[in-house]
């Protein structure tokens, strides 16, 4: 099984490992530093062994790779993983910002139903079912992110449970979410922050959040 070193680490942008198993275009390595998209969190992008990857998949708890067509690469070969660290960076600020908007929403209405989310390096999206305009929540929301921000507060991750790669996020005085996605070091990282909504029809409010400033200490 893949050891998953962006949990670890998801500051690394490079990593020396060994190719598992190879079943044509599909390759799986000892390690990886390269996420697959899972959790409404977009894939990274990079190499392996300098070839572009197509793919990145879960597969159960491991990560299947797809490569191009004649790619070389046997099992028990040595590769360098890269990916691209400014996609990843934003991933992993927009995938915490978004989780932070849903926990503040859930705190402003109780009971309102997440139906969809998405979440790549350059704005994620949240979708509920509400009856009316979701941004009459935004003052409190935008105010409350702008304070955990400011802050600059310790993003906390963790297994819940480890034989199933269940895995938590936490800040402390605010709130503990179940996510196994890459998640940056601090509140402060996530920057400037931007609400604006979108009626997606049939009952259903879109919160696209953007963000601005804040660049990563690696």
């Amino acid at each position: 099984m893949t050891d998953k070193v962006f949990w670890q680490d998801p500051y690394l942008d490079h990593l020396r490992t060994e190719v598992s198993t190879v079943d044509g275009d599909i390759v799986r390595l000892r390690a990886t530093i390269f996420y697959a998209n899972a959790g409404g969190q977009e894939s990274d992008s990079g190499t392996i062994a300098g070839i572009a990857v197509l793919k990145a998949e879960k597969d159960g708890l491991d990560i299947a790779y797809t490569l191009p067509p004649g790619h070389g690469l046997h099992a028990g070969d040595e590769v360098d993983v890269r990916i691209d660290w400014a996609r990843r960076y934003g991933l992993m600020r927009h995938h915490f910002a978004a989780e932070m908007v849903l926990q503040l929403i859930y705190d402003c209405e109780p009971g309102i139903l997440k139906v969809g989310a998405h979440i790549s390096p350059m704005k994620a999206r949240i979708d509920f079912q509400r009856g009316a305009s979701i941004s009459e929540l935004f003052e409190t929301v935008q105010a409350q992110a702008d304070a955990l921000i400011a802050a600059d507060k310790p993003i906390v991750t963790a297994f819940s449970d480890e034989a199933n790669h269940r895995r938590y996020w936490e800040v402390e005085g605010f709130t503990r979410m179940g996510c196994g996605g890459t998640h940056p070091r601090t509140t402060g990282e996530i920057g400037g922050i931007a609400l604006k909504r979108k009626n997606q029809g049939k009952g259903v409010e879109r919160v696209e959040i953007t963000l601005s400033g804040a660049m990563a200490s690696r």
